[in-house]
């Protein structure tokens, strides 16, 4: 008995120093773009999207335990392997397809912390500068220790949605019938159905999360021997992360579906729609769980972006390293920040079509990125016994051949 209680805090005390990279992540993942993303669906589509969270989940779950598992196993990360076995010409290009796609994802999350405090009154010529102060001295002034504590303790307050969702008095039975029932055919022929699918696919398994997660593994000092524990991490991040998502959906369904309204301009509108139908508390949770989304994910995407680029082309890169040491690293940093945030200043910028558009592109560069994480995981030269089961290939390559399918039907039905 005391053996047992011994082996288990053991285990406990092990997970949690491990804890953080696959949580955060995960976490991440549930961004302004996301939240608008969730909440359209819900709106236009009600619960008949909730299908589409069991198969998405899972193929979280499965990408990223093997971005994890190759951080643990090699100790280098994503672009930095790519680089390495496929090539700096490949690596050249597949980055600067990824600094276009975060760079309206970056846009999509300071968009949501000025559309958040603008509910409240604050303008956002005031709100963007402060926010893109905040968040480079976190990163630039900090340690990765510390920014990790920082970015788990934002992590809890995504229950806020999960709030929210319960006070919106869903059908609850039609939200779990939703969620295990077979989509319909005239649903995958219509064209705001698959774009809107390819979204959520998108904004679920955002390609930026592979190299994030990776780079975070390393940095961490996360190695074979401790993995076990960090894969639960990794597990227990997506499955909240997936169950937040479900809130959102079931929320915008349960008030603004049923009250036929499904025009939203972004994530603030979302909330601010809530008010009238699930009441104050709602609206607030709403908008708190999006100032708190936005801004941690403005935090994480441009290190994301910046890790990756420098990894990738050979520069020195690292959330421990002073900015003399790591200079590409932090001036990316610095340039996505003040771009991403200073572009929002521009009146009469289309920004609910640039949001979901980013999503979108998600989806669409997602099969690229899978397909050398395929390949590198089924290397066993790389990989040694700790290459992908028979059960991880199937599911990454059926993911990697549905969201190629999805954007050709797109794409056909478009014309």
């Amino acid at each position: 008995m005391i053996g047992a209680l011994k082996s288990g805090y053991a285990r406990l005390l092990l997970f949690l120093a491990v804890v953080g990279p696959g949580f955060i992540t995960a976490m991440v993942d549930n961004d302004a773009g996301g939240i608008w993303t969730y909440s359209v669906a819900g709106a236009q589509f009600g619960y008949t999207l909730l299908w589409a969270m069991i198969p998405t989940t899972i193929a979280l779950v499965v990408v990223q335990e093997m971005a994890a598992r190759m951080g643990a196993v090699t100790g280098k990360g994503l672009s930095d392997l790519i680089r390495e076995e496929f090539g700096f010409r490949v690596t050249f290009f597949l980055m600067a397809a990824l600094v276009v796609t975060n760079f309206g994802n970056i846009m999509a999350e300071f968009a949501g912390v000025a559309s958040a405090l603008e509910l409240f009154g604050i303008p956002r010529v005031i709100v963007l500068p402060l926010a893109a102060a905040a968040v480079w001295l976190l990163v630039v002034k900090g340690t990765y220790s510390t920014v990790e504590k920082i970015f788990l303790t934002a992590s809890v307050f995504y229950v806020c949605y999960i709030v929210a969702g319960v006070l919106a008095r869903p059908d609850w039975k039609a939200a779990t019938f939703a969620l295990v029932t077979r989509p319909q055919a005239d649903g995958i022929r219509n064209y705001g159905y698959l774009y809107m699918l390819i979204g959520l696919v998108g904004t679920t398994i955002a390609p930026w999360m592979q190299f994030y997660l990776q780079a975070s593994i390393v940095e961490k000092g996360v190695t074979v021997r401790q993995y076990r524990a960090s894969r639960w991490d990794v597990i227990v991040g997506c499955l909240f992360a997936a169950i937040v998502a479900w809130f959102i959906i079931v929320a915008c369904a349960a008030t603004l579906h049923r009250a036929g309204v499904t025009t939203i301009r972004d994530a603030a509108d979302a909330a601010l729609a809530l008010r009238p139908l699930a009441g104050d508390y709602a609206y607030l949770l709403f908008a708190a769980g999006l100032f708190n989304a936005s801004l941690f994910a403005a935090s994480i995407l441009p290190i994301s972006t910046s890790y990756a680029v420098c990894e990738g082309l050979g520069f020195e890169s690292g959330l421990d390293k002073k900015f003399r040491e790591a200079p590409a690293f932090y001036w990316l940093y610095t340039l996505l920040i003040v771009t991403g945030a200073g572009v929002l200043l521009i009146p009469n910028l289309p920004l609910a079509n640039i949001i979901v558009l980013s999503q979108v592109v998600n989806g669409v560069v997602l099969p690229f990125v899978l397909i050398f994480m395929l390949l590198l995981t089924n290397d066993p030269e790389l990989m040694g016994e700790h290459v992908n089961s028979r059960v991880f290939n199937t599911i990454a390559w059926i993911t990697v051949a549905v969201m190629i399918g999805l954007t050709i039907a797109m794409l056909l039905i478009r014309q």
